[in-house]
């Protein structure tokens, strides 16, 4: 299946870039790239997904090919919900799927609790729906406070952005991605650069940092309302040597645990669970252990409701 097009898609920013696969008139799918990476991360898993459909892979503001916020307005988790409202209004869909990889998954599912009509089917690619914090409502007003101490930092020590040879770029964020293969590093720097006289620039708004700055944290109570209020399927792909392995810490395997066994017990038949191996990246690195899975859950059809 090859690419259909590039987009450009107007916001009062600037422009919402993305790419399109498959018949227009197909049953679309939205797919949300992680922290920092781009449209180029569901390269090499679209084509291995059913023909029948239309997936559009957005680039979320201040990443890839779209454009940066506005100065003074904030990278929160808030507005990429709010992206994904504005591409799917400017694509005039009504019901479609979502598919997110890590942050992408935290965006989507954050989406899907707040416009539950319009979503029948969401895969998440070794993430949550909600980003929850094992400490509950405890940390929660810390966060808020280090996001806009942070907003006003980034703003504060605007450096110009730095310019490298295409090795050394590759090199640097293979550094930071270790989880990456060299050619799907060069697969996301594709989108992710620009060439200039010198050499390579990043293209992403430097003035994102760390997810944690930009993820709206929810307590435990929160995490579950917003589970009951999701209309959607979803499908949860947890990688083996994913992102719940790296980070070790036992809170985080309580968190884990705690998020499926939810997802379980309210969704019940709703909710579909794959273990696969492979690392955080698995879907890039390696996206024929999961395309079967996904494959088979898009073209499922809806089960009869639930009967209490």
């Amino acid at each position: 299946m090859g690419l259909l097009s590039e987009l450009k898609l107007a916001v009062p920013w600037g422009h919402i870039a993305a790419k399109a696969w498959g018949p227009q008139q197909a049953t679309p799918v939205l797919c949300l790239h992680g922290w920092l990476d781009n449209a180029n991360s569901f390269d090499r898993l679209i084509p291995l997904l059913p023909k029948d459909f239309h997936y559009v892979a957005m680039d979320f503001g201040g990443h890839g090919l779209s454009s940066h916020y506005s100065p003074g307005f904030a990278y929160y988790q808030e507005n990429f919900v709010s992206e994904v409202r504005r591409v799917v209004a400017a694509l005039k869909w009504k019901r479609f799927s979502l598919m997110g990889h890590s942050f992408g998954g935290i965006v989507g599912g954050t989406f899907t609790s707040i416009f539950p009509e319009m979503v029948d089917k969401l895969i998440l690619l070794d993430t949550m729906p909600f980003g929850l914090d094992h400490n509950g409502v405890e940390n929660l007003l810390t966060y808020r406070r280090g996001a806009i101490e942070h907003m006003l930092q980034a703003e504060a020590s605007q450096k110009p952005r730095q310019v490298a040879s295409p090795e050394e770029m590759l090199q640097g964020f293979l550094k930071r991605n270790s989880h990456l293969s060299e050619e799907n590093a060069r697969l996301l720097l594709q989108r992710g650069t620009t060439e200039v006289a010198t050499g390579l620039v990043m293209n992403r708004d430097r003035r994102m940092t760390v997810p944690e700055r930009s993820i709206s944290f929810v307590s435990r109570e929160l995490f579950v309302h917003s589970i009951k209020q999701l209309q959607a399927r979803v499908l949860l792909v947890k990688a083996i040597q994913g992102y719940y392995n790296v980070k070790k810490e036992d809170t985080n395997k309580n968190v884990l645990l705690f998020m499926e066994d939810m997802l379980r017990s309210i969704l019940k038949e709703r909710f579909q669970y794959a273990k696969v191996p492979g690392n955080h990246y698995v879907h890039l690195n390696q996206p024929e252990i999961v395309a079967g899975i996904i494959s088979a859950f898009l073209q499922s059809q809806e089960p009869p409701p639930h009967q209490p």
